[in-house]
């Protein structure tokens, strides 16, 4: 194994604490981000150190810059959503720098068994984020719904640590019509606050704002807003999808400096197409080129945020999308 390869973040902890991290990086990290780790300093455009939480406990000689070292020297990094089953082979057919995966069937609640490639994946030079399943709402006033998703949150990010993740998403969720939607934002905080009393999650967290819902906690600004009022004191990292954004009403143009306008930070883009019309609310994503959004804008909002790009559209022709974003953002 080559010795500067980053070691495994299994067993750590990422504690949200405002007093164990810096300052929210962003675009500024893709011209002067660079890794601060104890005799592995490397310069790597497209991701600060910030963006990932230490780890609680503050122990030293083993901080969080060994984690995805080597990942962040090369560039902004440019990859896809891959089937699970074979990650690594997933990533050479497409020419990934980073995958993201889910660890278990995201349409249900069961707890993630141990991924059998996680020594391969901590030991190779792709970059590795998951996904959290889709039933997870967080912001639910149903408790059936809400504690499960806080357990299966936990779980994964454990999962998601052995495998060396950067981080995992989670969507923002959303209450029901006619309910109080300033419970679902406190539902928020509550499971962050806890989960730092207990010391941490496994791998960073990162919210992603979603395509619809009049209830949603991170369709809007101003829900995005609300949200961040609620958990962005904890250190929480957050992911932009453009076919999200742009199926609820947002400009993309402009949407990556409104965005960190409130967060502070863009930690991960999701970069897809759209197949149907501005402010759709419907959540359909299309190959770069092959629906409603100009691929001009898309590799705008990618070169603006300065974060890792997967793509979440056709496995067809995800080669191609990430052929064009590395020729444009180059």
């Amino acid at each position: 194994m080559d010795s500067n390869r980053p070691r495994s973040v299994r067993g750590r902890r990422f504690s949200p604490r405002t007093d164990r991290i810096g300052p929210p990086g962003g675009a500024e990290g893709f011209d002067s981000g660079i890794q601060e780790d104890a005799g592995r300093c490397a310069k790597r455009p497209g991701y600060q150190r910030e963006h990932l939480a230490p780890q609680a406990g503050g122990r030293s000689g083993d901080g969080i810059g060994s984690v995805g070292a080597r990942h962040y020297a090369g560039g902004m990094l440019i990859g896809a959503h891959v089937r699970e089953d074979d990650p690594v082979v997933s990533a050479a057919e497409r020419g990934a720098d980073i995958i993201q995966m889910f660890l278990s069937d995201p349409q249900g609640w069961k707890k993630p068994p141990s991924h059998p490639q996680a020594q391969e994946l901590r030991d190779s030079d792709v970059t590795v984020v998951v996904h959290s399943p889709y039933v997870v709402n967080l912001a639910s006033l149903n408790n059936r719904i809400r504690i499960p998703s806080r357990k299966i949150v936990v779980q994964h990010a454990e999962v998601a640590a052995e495998v060396g993740a950067i981080g995992l998403v989670v969507h923002g969720g959303h209450v029901t019509q006619g309910e109080d939607d300033a419970k679902g934002f406190d539902n928020w905080r509550k499971f962050v606050e806890r989960q730092q009393a207990e010391g941490g999650f496994a791998v960073p967290i990162f919210i992603e704002n979603t395509a619809g819902g009049e209830n949603a906690m991170a369709r809007s600004f101003e829900q995005l807003a609300r949200l961040w009022d609620a958990v962005g004191e904890f250190g929480v990292g957050f992911c932009l999808d453009t076919c999200h954004a742009f199926a609820a009403g947002l400009e993309l143009v402009d949407v990556v400096e409104r965005a960190k306008a409130i967060t502070g930070r863009i930690d991960l883009v999701h970069l897809n197409d759209s197949r149907d019309e501005f402010g759709s609310t419907r959540d359909r994503h299309a190959n770069i080129g092959k629906g409603t959004i100009s691929p001009d804008e898309l590799a705008a909002v990618c070169a603006a945020a300065g974060a890792p790009v997967v793509v979440e559209t056709p496995a067809e022709g995800q080669a191609a999308d990430i052929a064009f974003l590395r020729e444009r953002l180059a």
